[in-house]
């Protein structure tokens, strides 16, 4: 049987349940069609209920939105859209009294550029912050400093009259590049650190970590391979090899865990992307003096959920000293529904339990995006109602961000589904509504109660939370593997096919059934079955 002291010489962060809350999109508590910071505090028991250990609340920061938040210009304060620092407080103090640890986002690589410090250095070269952004000289014809592509199409690089330079920025214009080399910055931002720890934060998102620092040389970056992939923008067509990626993040990495040791127990978990997310991903968590676990895109962004994807995966974190400890996204605000990505419309009930055991079993911490636990699927915005810049910029070729940050369903009966008493700033989805909390509480075999059980099973079980995984079986259509801790073997077995498959020969069924998925049977494992067996 599981033994509670496997976990309880634990941080309380490792192998934690954490809920990513989009609150523009979560709950409208002042009824003018945006999410806000009391409607999250309204709507908090619906997370301690599923069995969360944490809450991931994306930027509430004072900010223009030209980027929805991650366009910061003052680091220290919220924004009027979402409420006030006193209605932060309150959201804390109410987490905290329900068992939740709150952490959020910090956005380290750019502000926005309405900040009063790129203020301060566009104003001229002199200045105390001059050098607090990256600037550089144009070329002999005019032309920008190298050949640098932003994320959002385009150059990296937009020019300024008042410093007769250009300055850099990775996403939109209006995000200037931050110089994270520069001493005084990072001793800025770890001053913004300290004041949302002071006020009982326990623990950060640090969005693009990799995009934090540049070649201060300004090398041109080298041309990328064509791989036959679609290439909808310019940033596609290179190799970011120094634009970012610099090695310098890890010593800043360091600063920053040194700081939050002091608060004791602070989570700190980096989402690094790009062809380099792996190597970053493992620098950036190595050993006990940097942060405590990181995340990349490699199942935001697959268009198929396979064994092979998985079991690839996973044995790149092995569980070996020095190794960071990593955590897990199948959804967030950047990436489509998986539901949609992964299987077919007459398929999701069954997949969407098959996927949600899944992410409970992996090693790791697993992040659940809201709406994640009710099915919801991506939802096709027009052309009209987009908000989001870069799909606006490469319509109809990227893929629409707002199709995965549309309103949270709370009730079928309610005026907009209960998220708000006036039209919310993106569309309900059409089939959203029958998916709502309330239609879905009194269901007990609806996709959230399914969830809270799931939930509850790997907090009970010490092998799922915290112990290895071996890898059984990795085929074209099952994914076999062990979880094991000092007191407790777990045997996890899921079939991620459409068809029915047979037991995998040489895989002992035998122990007790913890839970048995679409039918799942030691005989045959029907579609999309899953079945974790205490042997």
């Amino acid at each position: 049987m599981p033994n509670a002291a496997d976990t309880a010489d634990q941080p309380w962060w490792k192998g934690a349940v954490i809920y990513q809350i989009y609150p523009r999109s979560f709950q409208d508590s002042n009824h003018d069609g945006i999410g806000d910071l009391n409607g999250i505090t309204q709507r908090l028991e619906h997370i301690a209920r599923l069995g969360a250990d944490a809450i991931w609340i994306s930027p509430f920061f004072t900010s223009p939105m030209r980027d929805f938040g991650y366009d910061i210009a003052d680091y220290c304060d919220v924004d009027p859209i979402f409420g006030t620092l006193a209605d932060f407080d309150a959201l804390v103090a109410r987490a905290h009294e329900l068992g939740l640890k709150v952490t959020i986002d910090q956005v380290y690589a750019h502000s926005s550029d309405l900040h009063d410090w790129f203020v301060q250095s566009r104003a001229n070269r002199s200045g105390d912050k001059a050098d607090w952004y990256v600037w550089a000289d144009p070329k002999a014809d005019g032309t920008p400093p190298n050949n640098w592509q932003s994320v959002f199409g385009g150059p990296a690089w937009t020019w300024d009259a008042r410093r007769g330079q250009y300055y850099m920025h990775q996403f939109l214009t209006s995000q200037p590049q931050l110089n994270v080399h520069k001493g005084e910055v990072q001793d800025a931002l770890l001053d913004v650190m300290r004041f949302w720890l002071d006020r009982g934060v326990d623990g950060f998102r640090l969005d693009a970590l990799n995009h934090a620092m540049h070649d201060p040389d300004f090398r041109d970056n080298p041309p990328a391979p064509n791989d036959g992939s679609p290439r909808t923008r310019p940033f596609d067509y290179q190799i970011k090899r120094y634009s970012q990626s610099h090695p310098g993040v890890v010593p800043f990495v360091e600063r920053i865990r040194a700081l939050c040791d002091e608060y004791g127990a602070i989570f700190t978990v980096a989402e690094v992307g790009g062809a380099l997310a792996e190597e970053e991903m493992k620098a950036y968590t190595a050993g006990t003096n940097r942060l405590n676990s990181a995340y990349g895109f490699t199942f935001l962004y697959a268009p198929a959920l396979t064994p092979t994807l998985v079991a690839d995966t996973i044995n790149r974190w092995p569980d070996e000293p020095a190794m960071g400890w990593p955590s897990w996204a199948f959804e967030n605000h950047d990436a489509p529904r998986a539901l949609s990505r992964w299987c077919a419309p007459e398929d999701r009930p069954a997949f969407a339990r098959m996927k949600m055991a899944l992410l409970m079993a992996l090693r790791g911490n697993a992040i659940l995006y809201q709406g994640e636990e009710l099915g919801i699927t991506q939802v096709d915005i027009p052309f009209e109602r987009l908000q989001d810049p870069e799909a606006i910029a490469n319509w109809p070729l990227t893929l629409s961000r707002d199709g995965a940050r549309t309103p949270l369903p709370w009730s079928t009966d309610a005026t907009q589904a209960g998220f708000s008493s006036v039209e919310p700033w993106l569309p309900h989805g059409d089939d959203h509504l029958a998916l709502a909390v309330d239609a879905q509480e009194s269901d007990p075999h609806s996709l959230l109660q399914f969830t809270r059980a799931m939930l509850a099973l790997r907090k009970a079980n010490p092998a799922l939370r915290l112990g290895a995984l071996d890898i059984l079986v990795a085929d074209d259509t099952c994914l076999a593997f062990r979880r094991t801790s000092k007191d407790q073997s777990l045997l996890c077995l899921f079939n991620l096919s459409r068809e029915a498959i047979a037991w995998p020969a040489n895989i002992d069924g035998s122990g007790r059934v913890l839970a048995a998925v679409n039918g799942a049977a030691l005989c045959d494992l029907k579609p999309y079955a899953a079945i974790l067996i205490e042997q």
